[in-house]
């Protein structure tokens, strides 16, 4: 008779953490692999079907499968006085961390060749130090916090109407997508080919920029546009009434825009006391985030105007207008899916964060 299968049990809080070790693009190796053979056999999947499926050694499932019954998630680290042991002075190890944020004026960063050569050991080992703490002097994230007084009033008026469209209306992302520019690369670029990148010139001839204007519907992601010479509050009231013509008479129009100077015109304020049935709803100053249709700008940006080589603006305009043409016929909508009380939390740690540092 033979032997049953061992199933390894896991709690709701241990199947997370594996899950999350596999997902994460920054999980190592061994711990992307030690969490995907106690998963396996937490499924009870036999030790040389979970061996033959990860190319590894049966004596290795084995090993961790018992390490982890025996220490649970502790049993999945290796354990400590392994390998050999650092020769480098501690005093060096603290030296390359603390300095890491202070470069000598006028740098704003450290290499890890300027700062080996400040401490006086090899990059490889900057290289190490650095990266078993989890130090990063080379990599920058923007940010920017809105100083709007009204910023959660305008946060949960926008993502309200994400959360919870309202009835018999549509909800329509509005921007307009300024300084389009035609450049025209001055010699072609080598095709894509096995083994071969792309290439285009690094220099180019301007012939001048178009103002694309777009709405995205929130439901069903279609797109609403039209492109113009310039981005007055002329060329704005223009948009508006095309979205007029455009859309159901019987429906209300709830408009998502940013707190540009033109949409809040004289002319425009009153054309739209003229036609009640759009609504207004800003987005607080600084977060143009809260637009989705600046998701649809990026991608446009991305597969179309970043990588063309235009010879005139009428050549751009006209690519423009087929991608959206063809997004249309198979619209993508994009759906709000972010948890915004945790949105609100991450803010105000940034603002407490900034006041620190100005203090």
């Amino acid at each position: 008779m033979a032997r049953p299968i061992s199933v390894i049990e896991l709690d709701d809080q241990e199947k997370c953490e594996l899950e999350r070790r596999i997902k994460s693009p920054t999980a190592s190796k061994q711990d992307h692999l030690r969490a995907n053979i106690i998963l396996l056999r937490a499924k009870g999947t036999k030790q040389a079907d979970v061996a033959s499926s990860l190319s590894v050694s049966i004596a290795c499932v084995n090993k961790w499968s018992q390490r982890f019954e025996r220490d649970g998630m502790s049993g999945l680290s290796d354990q400590p006085g392994r390998g050999r042991p650092t020769s480098i002075d501690p005093s060096i190890i603290e030296k390359v961390i603390t300095k890491a944020t202070q470069p000598p004026a006028p740098l704003k960063r450290w290499s890890v060749r300027k700062m080996a050569k400040e401490v006086g050991v090899s990059p490889d080992t900057v290289h190490r130090i650095w990266q078993h703490s989890d130090i990063k002097p080379h990599l920058t994230r923007t940010f920017k916090i809105s100083n709007d007084r009204k910023f959660e009033e305008k946060f949960w008026d926008v993502t309200g109407l994400y959360l919870n469209p309202p009835e018999k209306a549509l909800v329509l992302c509005c921007d307009e997508k300024s300084q389009c520019q035609a450049l025209e690369r001055t010699q072609p670029g080598l095709p894509l080919g096995v083994g071969e990148i792309r290439t285009k010139t690094h220099d180019y001839k301007r012939h001048g920029t178009i103002t694309l204007f777009a709405a995205l519907n929130y439901l069903d992601g279609k797109l609403i546009s039209r492109t113009e010479e310039r981005h007055t509050h002329v060329e704005w009231l223009r948009f508006l009434k095309q979205i007029d013509r455009e859309t159901p008479k019987e429906l209300d129009l709830h408009l998502i825009v940013d707190n540009y100077c033109t949409h809040k015109q004289e002319k425009v304020v009153e054309w739209l006391k003229k036609h009640p049935r759009f609504h207004m709803h800003f987005t607080p100053t600084g977060s143009s985030w809260l637009n989705l249709v600046e998701r649809f700008f990026g991608e446009l940006t991305q597969d179309v105007i970043r990588e063309g080589s235009f010879q005139s603006v009428k050549e751009l305009v006209n690519d423009i207008e087929t991608y959206l043409v063809q997004r249309n016929e198979n619209p993508k909508p994009y759906r709000w899916k972010a948890a915004s009380e945790e949105i609100l939390r991450k803010i105000a740690r940034a603002k407490e964060a900034l006041r620190a540092q100005v203090s």
